[in-house]
């Protein structure tokens, strides 16, 4: 994301600005345009993390920006460089932690990727689950070329794949209790975040229950420290 940092800093703080106390420092938020939605409370969305999320895992978080950022491409949030961007567009308080939570999960996977990845478990049930999710969808007449399947990488072409051609509806009703959520088939990283994400929304039983591995990742991740 190439973005004019020295203009969003500027015109954040015209906008609003507000703060998360994490173990390291203090996280500002800075607004560079105001959420589109009446729904969106900043109070309680600061609340929210500071009470869910434990602070050592926030350390890799200098900034959040709120605003209409041409570079997220259609995503709702992006964290780059120690920063996290997130759209305007997000309708309730509810959505915008989803998408933070989301995003600080790829923010720690620098730090604790060792402890993450390192010994392929987590890769080896993702991949047993996509092998799963083949043989639905080829039964389903939702055919798509195996090397997908087996690369555990993002691509557009597979997440278009499973959300356009295929439909999330859809896939949840045909995928239930194969993923936390079907977002977390698109790659192996995203099966990460997304287990991450529902594991701090209140969630970790359906984690538990669906991904035991993934589970135990982040529940060491919990207590850990860098």
């Amino acid at each position: 994301m190439h973005t004019n940092m020295d203009y969003i800093r500027e015109s954040a703080s015209k906008r609003g600005e507000y703060y998360i106390h994490s173990q390291f420092d203090t996280i500002p938020i800075l607004i560079k345009d105001p959420f589109m939605s009446d729904e969106v409370n900043m109070e309680e969305f600061i609340d929210e993390i500071e009470t869910r999320i434990p602070r050592h895992l926030l350390q890799n978080i200098e900034i959040i920006y709120v605003g209409d950022f041409p570079d997220l491409d259609g995503r709702n949030a992006a964290y780059v460089d120690g920063a996290i961007y997130i759209t305007n567009k997000e309708p309730t308080t509810h959505d915008i932690l989803e998408n933070v939570i989301h995003e600080i999960a790829h923010s720690i996977e620098s730090t604790y990727g060792t402890q993450i990845y390192s010994d392929n478990k987590l890769q080896n049930e993702f991949l047993g689950k996509r092998e799963k999710l083949k043989a639905i969808l080829d039964a389903q007449g939702y055919e798509f070329p195996e090397e997908y399947y087996i690369n555990t990488e993002y691509t557009r072409a597979f997440d278009e794949f499973l959300s356009d051609r295929v439909g999330y509806p859809t896939l949840l009703s045909l995928t239930m209790g194969l993923f936390a959520s079907p977002y977390g088939a698109t790659s192996l990283r995203e099966y990460f975040a997304n287990g991450f994400e529902k594991f701090y929304l209140g969630e970790p039983r359906l984690v538990k229950e669906t991904s035991p591995v993934l589970y135990n990742t982040i529940a060491r991740l919990y207590t850990e420290s860098a």
